[in-house]
């Protein structure tokens, strides 16, 4: 049985004093493949890294995450693509909108984020979108690009039902993690009537722990917990939860 945590900030300082031992821990927990988003250009060094570690379970994006899309935001686009260009990676995230920090730079990120979406198309990647307080931004921007080679992963899904069937008929599949569990978190008033080839797994750790470690910091192998709720709303086997949901994510990073 393996499961795969489709986002997982590995590299981040809250990991510095275990890293080597949390992910050998997910590991042992059937947690076998990680993919990991880029932010900007002060972490591909240390995304280089960590794949040194683990050659076999980790697999890289590379993008600019919204938040930080800033003043030098051209300069780091330029770094994205020559990252691009000199070796493989499985997808372009974290990519998107985030208006919950910062609704000034609304107008760079959407340009960012265009550009990158042009830059999977050319690289014939999928996406791996942020998108915080602003689903109509987001969708805006994918609606422009809307074609046959656009595909992805909406991270860390969290809107409603509608919001849902529109990410699928983009041809995104929908990031579920902790936030299923949560009493407030809504999304699994409505899950059952997603099917399930549309869904994969994810943590997004260090932040967003499930239940019960909501509060605390996330690590990959809690990916497990996010696979038994779902196992209860789907009423499914966790087997068949963990064989659907990596299969569909090999269908987006094409491993």
């Amino acid at each position: 049985m393996i499961f795969t945590d489709t986002h997982t900030h590995l590299y981040s300082s809250q990991f510095q004093d275990d890293r080597t031992e949390t992910i050998q821990r997910a590991i042992d927990a059937g947690v076998s493949r990680f993919f990991i988003p880029s932010i900007d250009s002060t972490y591909t060094q240390k995304m280089y890294d960590l794949e040194q570690l683990f050659p076999d379970n980790i697999f890289l994006m590379m993008g600019l995450h919204p938040c930080y899309v800033k003043e030098n935001y051209l300069e780091e686009l330029a770094h994205v693509e020559s990252e691009l260009s000199k070796r493989k990676f499985y997808a372009i995230g974290e990519i998107g909108i985030d208006l919950f920090w910062d609704k000034t730079t609304l107008s760079i990120q959407q340009h960012a984020f265009q550009y990158q979406i042009q830059l999977a198309k050319k690289y014939k990647l999928g996406i791996n979108i942020h998108c915080r307080d602003a689903f109509d931004e987001t969708f805006e921007v994918l609606e422009s690009e809307k074609a046959s080679d656009l595909f992805g992963i909406f991270h860390c899904f969290t809107g409603d039902l509608a919001q849902a069937e529109h990410a699928i008929s983009l041809g995104l599949k929908l990031g579920i993690g902790g936030v299923a569990t949560f009493k407030n978190g809504k999304i699994d008033q409505f899950l059952d009537k997603i099917d399930l080839k549309h869904i994969v797994l994810e943590t997004d750790s260090p932040y967003l722990a499930p239940i019960p470690h909501r509060g605390k910091r996330n690590e990959s192998s809690y990916t497990v917990l996010v696979a038994q709720k779902l196992s209860e709303i789907y009423n499914l086997p966790i087997e068949e939860i963990a064989r659907i949901t990596t299969e569909n994510s090999k269908a987006i990073f094409g491993i």
